[in-house]
């Protein structure tokens, strides 16, 4: 996984509530169990007409808003069903950093476990960073993960809070795999002196 430090992006606003997981990625994208690909199916309902051609009104569509990293939207983000898919799909698209007063747990858990940073900001908060997203390719929002701040155009610093173990596994670039791997050494000296005690079990190798 990516690590994630400092992100210095352009910002997109989705000045909506209860943005749900089938609207980031529709249920008959679901097929596959690979975590690439699926960005050119974000947000589909949104970004395409029927015909398939895209929507020029969706803020995705537009430059520079097109090469956006930052999302920010409104409560509840992520509600719907549990599909780790959204997450893939929004990572995919380039999306590393989506900032909402609420999310939905699942949703919330599942970005953090994919390398995307959820942060949870008061409304009104929101609402600035959407005012200054409008300024396009001059307005770009900076995440200071290690601090703990995003910093506004402006140079205005909006602190936010994070769980300590889920900022190391960002800061880290650690999955639960990866965080499992580090821990590799002993895993073995385990399974060496389990081999040793019952010499009938078999050796699982992470290799």
């Amino acid at each position: 996984m990516e690590k994630f430090t400092t992100l210095s992006a352009v910002a997109a606003a989705l000045p909506e509530d209860n943005i749900d997981t089938d609207k980031i990625i529709p249920a008959r994208f679901l097929k596959t169990t690979q975590r690439t690909g699926l960005g050119k199916y974000a947000f589909d309902s949104m970004r395409y007409r029927p015909d398939g051609s895209e929507n020029p009104d969706f803020i995705l569509n537009k430059a520079p808003w097109r090469n956006a990293e930052i999302l920010v939207t409104y409560d509840n983000l992520g509600c719907g069903s549990s599909r780790e898919h959204a997450p893939w799909a929004l990572l995919d698209f380039g999306i590393r950093c989506v900032i909402a007063p609420s999310f939905a747990d699942i949703f919330f858990n599942n970005c953090f476990k994919n390398g995307i940073l959820p942060i949870k900001l008061p409304r009104e908060v929101c609402d600035q960073l959407m005012s200054d997203s409008t300024m396009g390719s001059n307005a770009r929002l900076t995440i200071d993960l290690p601090r703990q701040v995003v910093i506004r155009p402006d140079g205005e610093e909006v602190p936010f809070e994070i769980d300590p173990f889920r900022k190391h596994m960002l800061l880290e670039g650690l999955d639960d795999i990866g965080q499992t791997l580090q821990h590799e050494t002993e895993i073995k000296t385990f399974e060496h002196k389990v081999a040793g005690e019952r010499p009938w079990m078999p050796t699982i190798t992470l290799d």
